[in-house]
């Protein structure tokens, strides 16, 4: 993401000549200037900048685990961090002086537009005291004046009333400059009478609007995209019912369009979906765990297995730490593999990389959008499933360019395909694969390759329909099985070597699934070898 961030920066400047401002030094004081005495616009030359600002925050679950409300926790670590990355004054001074963006009026491309009434009250009010001082300043030195009361009573109040607007002013952004939003937050869940307040949740949410509209302003003082990232972990070794609102609070952050949040929900499905199914939450989604993870997340990333350069990296850090092992063995084989890749033929450079996945994916979507071909009859009706598809796809088909080095490396149409595939019906394509696994692990002699992917779902459909039960929450997630059967048998006969190709770059296929189908399958043998054989009626058992 920083390399993007760089990338769009230079590309942005080479594009429109304008550098970006920082509200740090000298542009702080400008950004107090425009905070007090201007409206941003948003115009048509600002949407089309692409370059962007990503402000990383990390939040471990764990440590906000002991808060009654661990949702809050997750609040305050925004609002604190997004403080202090632009500044506690800035934004003490949008609390009292700030305004909302608003869009431009037909192509205008001013961004700012002087705030006529503030200036007419500042200059109001300070003309105001102007003469409030000189009328007290004349009652109190000019001779033959300084008998008449009623003057100085006049000049005083004039004075403190004028006066008194100002002050009332910078002690609003005093107060905001030393009372955070982390601890107005704070104050609120620490309230005894939290339980109870109906408007607790309504102030909570006026807070990040306030921080989504300083965000917006700051995009358009800086010349730049802001996004926020929030990168969550930890949350897997939580209690169940604190995983759950972290999870609504992030549905609550990410619930308006245009949001300038981004959140990386690092966890283990297999811990997770147990826990939601154990709360309140799930009501009216019929206690499922995946169709609430469904709904809330629109770019799934399940990691795949580790490969064997990724063990061999892995070994490599933990050896680096353990001088005491066999280290001089174990780096003379590293060296070795080291010589051995500087021989191999040098790879493409990063631009040439990237000009081959855009056009890639340029020829997926083409696929996708194409009324002729078969694969828009797969297409999901649900807005989120389209969104899933649309996100994955291009990292899919990077993945695949990465690993390009394999023979037979599948086309852009393919890999779409297999998307749609493992986001409409991720059961029964996890339990193919399950079973190709397990045909592999069982007989590596033979040659299963050249097998469609269908067929070795047919062999196993049987065993499927027994473990039904304990794969009822995940069977609901599969799509129409009669299209399942058009999709492999007949538009998309994908062979055991095709799927054994993608299994690799797969990330939108909960992989804890098929995990959680080859346990099933082990018991399953396990149960059959412990039953013994029916004894015949003619044989008297000896026992």
């Amino acid at each position: 993401m920083r390399e993007e961030m760089a990338q769009r920066e230079e590309a942005e400047l080479h594009r429109s000549h304008q550098k970006p401002r920082s509200p740090k030094g000298w542009g702080l004081l400008l950004a107090l200037w425009y905070l007090a005495f201007y409206k941003p616009i948003i115009t048509e030359s600002h949407l089309r900048r692409k370059n962007i600002e990503f402000v990383f925050i990390r939040f471990s679950a764990w440590q906000y685990a002991g808060c009654d409300k661990l949702w809050a926790g997750l609040v305050t670590t925004l609002c604190d961090s997004i403080r202090h990355h632009f500044g506690a004054l800035p934004l003490s001074v949008y609390h009292v002086m700030g305004t909302r963006p608003r869009f431009a009026s037909g192509f205008s491309q001013k961004e700012w537009v002087l705030k006529k009434d503030a200036c007419l009250k500042l200059w109001g009010m300070l003309f105001v005291l102007g003469a409030g001082l000189s009328i007290l300043l004349v009652a109190l030195l000019m001779p033959g004046i300084k008998d008449h009361h009623a003057l100085k009573v006049v000049g005083s109040a004039i004075t403190s009333l004028s006066g008194s607007s100002l002050v009332l002013g910078a002690f609003s952004i005093l107060k905001n400059l030393l009372v955070s939003e982390k601890q107005k937050i704070e104050r609120l869940t620490n309230s005894r009478r939290f339980a109870s307040q109906l408007g607790f949740m309504n102030k909570v949410r006026s807070e990040v609007e306030v921080l989504v509209d300083f965000l917006s302003f700051m995009e358009i003082f800086e010349r730049r995209r802001l996004r926020v990232v929030l990168e969550i972990t930890s949350l897997d070794i939580c209690y169940p019912e604190k995983v759950a609102g972290v999870l609504n609070a992030m549905n609550t952050l990410l619930s308006n369009a245009n949001t300038p949040f981004i959140f990386i929900l690092a966890v283990d499905p297999s811990i997770i979906i147990p826990c939601l199914e154990q709360t309140g939450c799930m009501k009216g989604l019929a206690d499922n765990g995946y169709l609430y993870l469904n709904r809330t997340v629109t770019l799934p990333f399940s990691i795949p297995e580790m490969g064997s350069r990724s063990r061999l990296r892995c070994l490599e850090a933990a050896i680096q730490t353990r001088e005491d092992l066999m280290y001089r063995i174990i780096t003379s084989n590293v060296e070795r593999r080291r010589a051995k890749c500087r021989g191999a033929p040098a790879v493409p450079s990063r631009r040439e990389a990237d000009a081959e996945a855009v056009r890639c994916i340029h020829e997926a979507f083409r696929c996708l959008h194409d009324g002729a071909d078969p694969l828009t009859r797969y297409l999901p009706t649900n807005g989120i499933h389209v969104r899933r598809i649309v996100n994955t796809i291009p990292i899919t088909l990077r993945l695949l360019l990465h690993r390009a080095g394999t023979p037979g490396t599948p086309s852009p149409r393919a890999a779409a395909a297999w998307v749609v595939l493992a986001d409409q019906w991720p059961c029964r394509l996890s339990w193919a694969l399950q079973c190709l696994e397990d045909a592999w692990q069982s007989q590596p002699a033979l040659d299963f390759g050249s097998r469609s992917l269908w067929s070795i779902f047919q062999e196993n459909v049987g065993e499927l329909s027994a473990l039904r039960q304990p794969l009822h929450n995940v069977l609901s997630l599969d799509g129409d099985p009669e299209l399942f059967q058009t999709f492999l048998a007949r538009d998309f006969p994908f062979t055991a070597r095709e799927a054994h190709a993608f299994l690799g770059v797969t990330v939108n296929l909960d992989h804890s699934i098929r995990h959680k189908m080859g346990l099933l399958r082990s018991l399953d043998c396990l149960q059959k070898a412990a039953t013994p054989p029916p004894v015949s009626r003619s044989v008297q058992c000896p026992h």
